[in-house]
């Protein structure tokens, strides 16, 4: 069975992660994905990471992440032999995604009508920190900022500790699904009426759109969020709690699973208790019932009572590292990582992840390791009916 994006070609003009991690979704889909990058130093992402010899090679970690599956030309838009070849490329393709700052295709003379003038139904679209509009569409966007002016570090930590940036980088992540989603969007009604469409994403606003809750919290009750650490401001209790060894996630967001919860750390009477026996008043007290039951889990560890309290059916799990995680044995079963044992440019294999799901069809995942940068020119070139000469003049000058 064919993939799902099969036959769709997507030029990835993009850098770093936002972008990049928009078309790796749509790669592992099955979409001819082809970045196009700078030449010389290509993706800044190919710079980044924790391993320095990988980005010396350009490389890094931080790209090897987010580019498998793509193939890859270094293309000057700047110049006129660079914006020539694009065109051509354009008019092959259905999709062209960049995170340029708003306005620097248009002066490019590559803008989404000059495009779509070439390519009748293209799907065209621009992710930024802020949009194509409004009064920061010139600001540079950097995870970070956008984290903080969406309100997301305002609500991350505790009373003591927020604002706090969160752990990784949501609003790039939340940014390319965003965009991944409209694309997809924009190609059904394309295949049903030929109209192309252009796409602006605003990583602030995929970011406070996210935010869900919080924002509704805000704007329907008007209660403004407050940052609660790892306690869930629905329920009580719901949080992390500590053990005789490691910590414990519990959501025991349901009386029956409280009463649960009560009975199975030994602790039957904290049901009953006039503190905790209704659900507001446990919420009002969540910190009083938090040390009540961490005098109990102190009997076991934290596997130990996840074991217990998911038999019983209150939803309890350990709290892991990232190392952790990836070894568990539900995310080895489900085949999560995809590896390379010879990845071109690479001196050791290559773990990746695929996509967040699954498919009936076959599952989606990365069919080619990362690209070096113009790896695929000459091939991309072919498809575009260039002769031998002209891939040779391209490829020595």
């Amino acid at each position: 069975m064919s993939s799902l994006l099969s036959g769709v070609r997507v030029l990835d003009l993009t850098n770093v992660l936002a972008g990049p991690f928009c078309c790796y979704q749509l790669a592992l889909m099955g979409a001819d994905v082809i970045k196009v990058e700078a030449p010389g130093a290509g993706d800044l992402a190919r710079q980044l990471g924790a391993d320095p010899a990988l980005n010396k090679k350009l490389m890094g970690a931080s790209f090897l992440a987010q580019n498998a599956a793509k193939r890859s030309i270094a293309l000057d838009l700047k110049s006129a032999r660079g914006k020539e070849i694009f065109k051509r490329l354009v008019a092959t393709a259905d999709v062209v995604v960049e995170n340029f700052r708003p306005g620097v295709m248009e002066r490019l003379g590559l803008g989404a009508a000059e495009l779509r003038a070439l390519r009748p139904g293209l799907v065209y679209c621009a992710i930024s920190g802020f949009g194509q509009d409004g009064p920061l569409r010139d600001n540079p966007a950097y995870d970070q900022i956008v984290q903080g002016l969406s309100g997301a570090m305002s609500v991350t930590g505790d009373a003591q500790s927020a604002p706090l940036r969160v752990g990784y980088p949501v609003a790039d992540t939340l940014g390319g699904l965003t965009a991944a989603l409209a694309i997809c969007g924009a190609l059904v009604r394309r295949a049903r009426g030929g109209e192309g469409e252009t796409i602006d994403v605003s990583m602030l606003e995929a970011t406070l759109v996210a935010m869900g809750w919080q924002v509704s919290n805000w704007l329907i009750a008007g209660v403004e969020p407050k940052p609660l650490g790892n306690e869930n401001m629905t329920a009580a209790p719901s949080g992390t709690f500590v053990t005789a060894q490691g910590a414990l996630n519990i959501a025991a967001n349901k009386q029956e699973q409280f009463e649960k919860l009560c009975a199975l750390i030994g602790r039957p009477e904290l049901a009953r208790d006039p503190r905790f026996a209704e659900r507001e008043e446990r919420k009002r007290r969540r910190y009083e019932l938090k040390a009540e039951l961490e005098i109990a889990l102190a009997d076991k560890p934290a596997d130990e009572w996840a074991r217990l309290m998911n038999a019983q059916g209150v939803p309890a799990g350990e709290v892991l590292s990232v190392p952790q995680a990836l070894a568990h044995p539900q995310v080895v079963s489900r085949g999560l990582v995809r590896r390379f044992e010879n990845a071109p440019g690479l001196d050791d294999a290559l773990e990746v992840v695929r996509a967040g799901f699954r498919l009936q069809s076959g599952d989606p995942a990365p069919a080619a390791p990362p690209p070096r940068l113009g790896e695929h020119a000459a091939e991309i070139l072919r498809e575009l009916g260039c002769s031998p000469a002209e891939i040779a003049d391209f490829l020595g000058g």
